[in-house]
């Protein structure tokens, strides 16, 4: 059974197939770039799946072909708007990255999710991806830190090494290398992405569900509340980082010049 429970210019629409709860990020004429509305209805919606029984699994995708989601709105950012609303804090970007459930989470990535998209692949449990996906953490090249989450998950997603490369050069990777490195756990075309997704959803949903849970808590040193102690020193140095970051110069510069299609000028303050 299917169920929609918003409308359909709303920024995420939230649906019900059987025990999977579909959560899609809807703003394609903004490559599904994160805003304080989608990230308070991806945040309630989370919570509903964590209380209700009949939700046993989770899976967020992108609406449309662009883009699976490219990170935090810069156009309001630019406005001087906020895209966590106030007292949303906790749950991170998109009401996601740090809003950890005792239910199953799957990304169906139907296209680029840099940046910010990369950070919500990373925060969900398993990910399935379009052949035409990309993957990566381009914030040093704007002057900016990953800091939702991706500086040091990544670091533990993947081998030291090709983490610390990603990271310091900003570079791309293809959905086939993300899946050599482990990142993802399948690779499909596109079309048939969010299937995929939903068919392994549905066989986690099969199995009984409290067994399930348990195995997620155990496997991530998950505790009852949500909270992941092995996260807690990086969440405290990205955000020890963060503001001396966001206020320097080079912050300034990167988007600056990215606007102006230029090559930036960084200045190291």
């Amino acid at each position: 059974m299917s169920e929609t429970t918003t409308t359909a210019d709303a920024p995420a629409l939230i649906e019900r197939r059987g025990h999977v709860m579909l959560i899609t990020l809807n703003r394609p004429q903004a490559r599904n770039a994160v805003n304080a509305e989608m990230c308070i209805r991806v945040g309630d919606a989370l919570e509903e799946a964590e209380n209700e029984a009949d939700v046993r699994v989770v899976v967020l995708t992108g609406a449309g072909d662009k883009a699976f989601c490219a990170g935090a709105d810069l156009k309001a950012l630019a406005r001087g708007e906020s895209v966590i609303p106030e007292g949303r804090e906790k749950w991170g970007l998109a009401g996601y990255v740090s809003h950890a459930i005792s239910k199953p989470t799957i990304a169906a990535v139907n296209g680029p999710a840099l940046g910010g998209g990369t950070e919500l692949v990373l925060a969900s449990d398993l990910a399935v991806a379009a052949d035409s996906a990309v993957f990566g953490l381009p914030e040093v090249t704007r002057g900016l830190i990953a800091g939702a989450g991706g500086a040091f998950r990544l670091a533990h997603a993947l081998p030291p090494t090709v983490a610390m490369e990603l990271l310091l050069t900003g570079d791309p990777i293809t959905a086939q290398q993300a899946l050599e490195f482990h990142l993802i756990n399948r690779v499909v075309p596109a079309d048939r992405v969010l299937d995929t997704a939903l068919g392994l959803a549905e066989r986690i949903a099969a199995n009984a569900p409290l067994a399930v849970q348990a195995h997620k808590r155990i496997a991530l040193q998950q505790n009852a509340d949500g909270t992941r102690p092995g996260e807690a020193a990086g969440w405290a140095m990205t955000s020890d980082a963060l503001p001396a970051i966001a206020h320097s110069q080079d912050a300034k510069e990167g988007p600056r010049a990215f606007a102006e299609k230029r090559a930036p000028v960084w200045q190291g303050k």
